[in-house]
């Protein structure tokens, strides 16, 4: 038997049960404002990470010069150097995962609005995808405040956090939070034919006496109880 918690109280409750037997809340299985926060979310995220990748990441600093460098530039750079496998990894933590989740975060909210091709085990396993890869966005600004930290050496060289490391934590942030507000139980409720609550209990058969029981009785007139035959009709 399922259960459902209460919004206020917490207090588990069986499926189907409407009103908070402990605070009196209206319960509600589904959040029905649930693809509004996604969207809401995930346009401020996109508008985050388009001056992410526009403004410096990284400002450095030395007697002579002062270079500044966006993320994209950053790893054109470090291929040009030779290091190749470092510039693929910042492409793909700082380029590619963004961009996935926020196609991977629409194609959800897309799916359970006008339906899928998509199985909704392969849906749900995609959620679960970008939930686990969410808990790494954020290494490239962990990378950003680490070398900040290091390299301080007075007059001579230091580095400090740009613009787009601020707008990239941002974006990241307002990712996890699209995810986090994605209802999963809602591709499941769509599978079923009802996409805002789940579905209904069948009502409990009818007790029938026992098939065998009735096979071996005798029901003849002669038989029956003397009530029975008098019975008005």
């Amino acid at each position: 038997m399922g259960l459902v918690a209460c919004t206020r109280c917490t207090r588990l409750w069986p499926m189907g049960t409407e009103t908070c037997g402990r605070c009196g809340h209206h319960m509600v299985s589904r959040d029905t404002l649930s693809l509004q926060k996604v969207w809401a979310w995930w346009v401020v995220g996109l508008i985050c990470y388009i001056p992410a990748n526009l403004y410096p990441m990284l400002a450095t600093r030395t007697l002579v010069s002062k270079d500044e460098g966006t993320i994209i530039g950053g790893a054109v750079e470090l291929a040009h150097h030779g290091s190749w496998g470092i510039a693929l990894i910042i492409i793909f933590a700082s380029v590619v995962i963004p961009i996935g989740k926020f196609m991977a975060v629409a194609a959800l909210a897309l799916g359970v609005k006008n339906g899928s091709r998509m199985s909704p085990l392969r849906r749900h396993q995609l959620y679960e995808v970008v939930e686990y890869i969410g808990r790494w966005s954020m290494i490239d600004v962990f990378v950003v405040a680490i070398l900040s930290s290091l390299v301080q050496l007075g007059s001579l060289a230091s580095i400090q956090p740009g613009k787009a490391s601020l707008f990239f934590a941002l974006s990241v942030i307002f990712t996890m939070l699209s995810a986090q507000s994605f209802d999963s139980r809602m591709i499941w409720d769509q599978e079923d034919g009802n996409p805002d609550l789940p579905p209904a209990r069948p009502p409990a058969p009818p007790v029938l006496p026992d098939a065998t029981a009735l096979s071996g009785a005798d029901t003849s007139p002669e038989t029956l109880p003397e009530t029975a035959q008098k019975a008005p009709a």
